[in-house]
C-alpha cells in the first residue's frame, strides 16, 4: 500500500549567529575553536525557545567549506552532542562552499516539506583563520588540461574581475560607492540596534590577554568614505577594480536557524517569522561565478509564481560589490533601491563563507517583523565553481498591513496562488 503524502509548509522559527572576526592571529576567534562557535549557536536557540523540548529536534545540519580539524568530523553531529542535545538527535556536516548554511536550511526544509521532520537545526561554520580558503584542496589536473574550467575559477577575486570585464558599465567608482553605502546601513542598523537582537555574546580567551566577551561583529568599517577606498590596491589584477574594500573579507563566524512544520510550530508555541516558498540553485560559467544569482533567482521566481517585482525585500549576500551591481543591473533594480539589504552586508559585516546563508536570513526576518507592508522577500548568493542560490519567503506579518490574508496558498506544482 503507497501512503498518500501532502507537501507541508516550512517556517523560520529562529536564526542566531555569533558576531563575525576577522580571520587570522589578531581576530577575536584567533584561539577559539569553530566547532565551539556553532554549539554557542544551537545553545542559544534553545535557550531562546524554551517550549521546544530537545528531543523533538529531528536533525542538526551543519556546513563549513573546509571540513577539516575544527570544523571536521561530521560537524553536525559533534555539534549537537557537544550543545547537549540528547543521543537521539542526528546531525550531518554539508557543503556547498558560501552556500553552505543556505543549503542546510533548503535540504532539512524539505525533509520537514516531505514529512521526514519535524523540527531541525541548520546553519553553518567557517574559521577562515583555521582554515584558509582551499587549504588541503587538490584540484583534479584534468580542469586545466581538458579546459573544463577557465584557470580564473579557482580564485574568486578573478571571478569578480571578469565579471567587470563583462559588464562595463559596472565600475570600480560605483563598486566603491556601494560598499561606502554597505559601511553606512550597517552602522544605521547598530545604531537602531537592529543587528544586535540576533548576536550570540561569545567568550574568548587569549594568551597574556584574559578573557573578552564579544558582543559585536569585528569587521565593519563605519565612516568609510569613496576617497578612502579609492587609494586601494586591486591585488587580483593591476589597476584592476575589486578591492579589500568593495569585497567581502576573511572571517569567522557561525550561525544555527531553527526550522519547523507549520504544524508543529502551532502545536509548540513557537514564533513563525518566515514561511519557505521556494529555493532554487543554480549553475553558470565557473570563472563567472558571481552572476549565479540571477539564474538561480529566475528559477525560484518561476517555481513561486511571482515576478521580481513582487519582492519587496532583497538580502543578496555582498561577496563583491560588482557580483551585487550585475545581479541589480539584470532585474533593473537601481543601486540605492531602498529594498536592498537594508542592514548592510557582507562587504561591512563579513563573510564567514559556510556561515552566511542563516545571517541573511537572520536579517530578512527581521525586516519583515519591523515592515509589514512586505508581503515577499529574498535571500540570494553567489557560489564558488560557479553556481547561484535564491531562497524567497513569505512574511506571516503581512496581514498587519491591512491588504489581504497573510499567507499564500501552495498548489499541487509548488505556485503561489
Amino acid at each position: 500500500m503507497v501512503q498518500n503524502r501532502q507537501v507541508r509548509d516550512v517556517v523560520f522559527v529562529d536564526g542566531v549567529r555569533t558576531p563575525f572576526g576577522k580571520a587570522g592571529e589578531k581576530g577575536i576567534y584567533a584561539d577559539t575553536r569553530a566547532d565551539d562557535l556553532v554549539v554557542k549557536c544551537i545553545r542559544e536557540l534553545m535557550r531562546r525557545n524554551p517550549s521546544l523540548p530537545p528531543e523533538r529536534v529531528d536533525e542538526v545540519s551543519i556546513a563549513a567549506t573546509t571540513q577539516t580539524g575544527d570544523q571536521g568530523l561530521t560537524i553536525g553531529r559533534t555539534a549537537a552532542l557537544l550543545a547537549g542535545l540528547p543521543q537521539s538527535v542526528p546531525g550531518f556536516a554539508i557543503d556547498r562552499m558560501c552556500a553552505g548554511a543556505m543549503t542546510a536550511v533548503t535540504t532539512t526544509a524539505s525533509g520537514i516539506g516531505f514529512g521526514a521532520y519535524d523540527v531541525v537545526i541548520a546553519g553553518g561554520v567557517e574559521h577562515m583563520g583555521h582554515h584558509p580558503m582551499g587549504e588541503g584542496a587538490d584540484p583534479n589536473p584534468r580542469f586545466m588540461s581538458e579546459r573544463l574550467v577557465d584557470p580564473a575559477a579557482l580564485n574568486m577575486g578573478n571571478t569578480a574581475e571578469n565579471l567587470h570585464d563583462r559588464f562595463p558599465a559596472i565600475t570600480k567608482e560605483r563598486c566603491d560607492a556601494y560598499a561606502v553605502a554597505s559601511q553606512s546601513k550597517l552602522a544605521a542598523a547598530y545604531e537602531k540596534q537592529q543587528i544586535q537582537a540576533d548576536l550570540v555574546p561569545v567568550a574568548t580567551r587569549k594568551s597574556g590577554q584574559g578573557w573578552t566577551l564579544n558582543t559585536v561583529d569585528e569587521p565593519p568599517r563605519p565612516g568609510t568614505t569613496v576617497a578612502d577606498l579609492a587609494t586601494l590596491r586591486t591585488p587580483f589584477r593591476a589597476h584592476g577594480r575589486v578591492s579589500a574594500g568593495n569585497a567581502a573579507g576573511l572571517n569567522d563566524g557561525a550561525t544555527a536557524a531553527l526550522l519547523a512544520s507549520a504544524e508543529t510550530a502551532a502545536e509548540l508555541g513557537l514564533p513563525v517569522k518566515m514561511r519557505l516558498l521556494s529555493y532554487a540553485f543554480a549553475g553558470v560559467a565557473p570563472e563567472v561565478m558571481g552572476i549565479g544569482p540571477v539564474p538561480a533567482t529566475e528559477k525560484a521566481l518561476r517555481l513561486a509564481g511571482l515576478d521580481i517585482t513582487d519582492i519587496g525585500l532583497f538580502e543578496i549576500n555582498e561577496a563583491f560589490a560588482v557580483q551585487v551591481l550585475s545581479f541589480l543591473d539584470h532585474f533593473g533594480i537601481a543601486d540605492d533601491d531602498a529594498r536592498v539589504n537594508r542592514y548592510g552586508g557582507a562587504i561591512a559585516v563579513g563573510h564567514p563563507l559556510a556561515s552566511s546563508g542563516v545571517r541573511l536570513m537572520n536579517q530578512l526576518a527581521r525586516q519583515f517583523e519591523e515592515d509589514p507592508s512586505v508581503r515577499y522577500g529574498m535571500t540570494t548568493m553567489c557560489i564558488g565553481l560557479g553556481m547561484g542560490a535564491t531562497v524567497i519567503w513569505e512574511n506571516p506579518h503581512w496581514a498587519a498591513s491591512g491588504t489581504a490574508a497573510a499567507t499564500a496558498t501552495t498548489d499541487p506544482e509548488g505556485s503561489a496562488a
